[in-house]
């Protein structure tokens, strides 16, 4: 099928045309990008979701459970599971799709493991794109799952309008949260499996880090207890994302879509110009000169100043 017949298709409604364009974009196969270009007046009307924390907090359980909720609005959802990248291969290591099984047979969900290709920040540029096909595709709502690695987890912020931080009490999560910085990312805390005590401590700690309201229209996040597994607190988190999605508002919303699209182009030259600093000539040429340092004739920095050179 052509590349012309597949986005034809993806916006009509097709998830295998969808898979193998989300694949192409993933290779870096040639005319990606014009991919991306085509399709880019289709986007912007989706609700994103950004759902982080620790390893081990039951992020993946407490999507499992979330997305049957806007299904039963009638919402179309898509789930991004933003997993480590394997040394070998280069793709996703966990595969979260095994661990929503459940999802798997709804016509309107749609669950793709992404990996994070050395992206310190959680997502990594594959994942803002693979997004944008989703938002192409009439998927209502997109989740991203992030693999929560800590002080790390930026991109998140970047990418999502609503983010909600899952910790677990009896780890001291709720206090490795404050210190990490998580604080200022929540829109919402989800205090996930909190009926294996200390809840209540963990409530206490988040609540007396939270700013307070100041009278200036100003969201405070709400902590939320839940216990996934059981399928327990989660109409309230649901309901405490419906209010933070009104909060923000069409303007909100508006506003985080352009910072989104000043940050997108900012990476898309960022990653040409990376291309063309190392084409096979210039890489050639610095394979050779490291020669010169082992010898001693010149430094390292001397070498990177011709090389350089090249750019200008």
């Amino acid at each position: 099928m052509l590349i012309e017949q597949q986005i034809d298709a993806m916006l009509g409604g097709d998830s295998r045309a969808l898979s193998k364009l989300i694949s192409q974009v993933e290779d870096r196969d040639p005319g990606y990008q014009d991919v991306m270009d085509r399709i880019y007046s289709h986007t912007g009307k989706s609700y994103r979701v950004g759902i982080t924390g620790p390893p081990g907090a039951g992020k993946s359980t407490l999507v499992d459970r979330l997305v049957p909720l806007f299904r039963q609005e009638g919402k179309r959802v898509g789930v991004l599971a933003c997993d480590p990248t394997s040394p070998f291969s280069g793709g996703a290591l966990l595969g979260d799709r095994v661990r929503m099984q459940s999802l798997l047979t709804d016509d309107g969900v749609f669950i793709r493991s992404l990996a994070t290709r050395g992206s310190l920040g959680g997502l990594s540029q594959v994942t803002h794109e693979v997004a944008l096909l989703l938002e192409a595709a009439h998927y209502d709502v997109i989740i991203f799952e992030t693999i929560g690695v800590g002080q790390a987890e930026i991109d998140i912020i970047q990418t999502a309008d609503s983010i909600a931080v899952v910790v677990i009490p009896q780890s001291g999560d709720a206090i490795q949260a404050i210190k990490a910085g998580l604080m200022e990312i929540a829109d919402i805390f989800v205090l996930n499996k909190s009926d294996q005590g200390q809840a209540d401590r963990a409530v206490h700690a988040l609540h007396f880090a939270l700013p307070s309201a100041d009278g200036k229209n100003r969201w405070v996040p709400p902590i939320v207890k839940t216990v996934a597994s059981q399928n327990e607190g989660m109409d309230k988190f649901k309901t405490a994302l419906d209010a933070h999605h009104k909060f923000l508002g069409d303007s909100g919303i508006q506003r985080k879509q352009r910072e989104r699209l000043q940050l997108f182009i900012q990476r898309i030259i960022e990653e040409n110009l990376r291309k063309e600093l190392w084409s096979a000539e210039r890489a050639q040429q610095l394979s050779q000169q490291i020669e010169l340092i082992l010898q001693g004739k010149l430094g390292p920095f001397q070498i990177a100043k011709e090389i350089q050179k090249g750019l200008r």
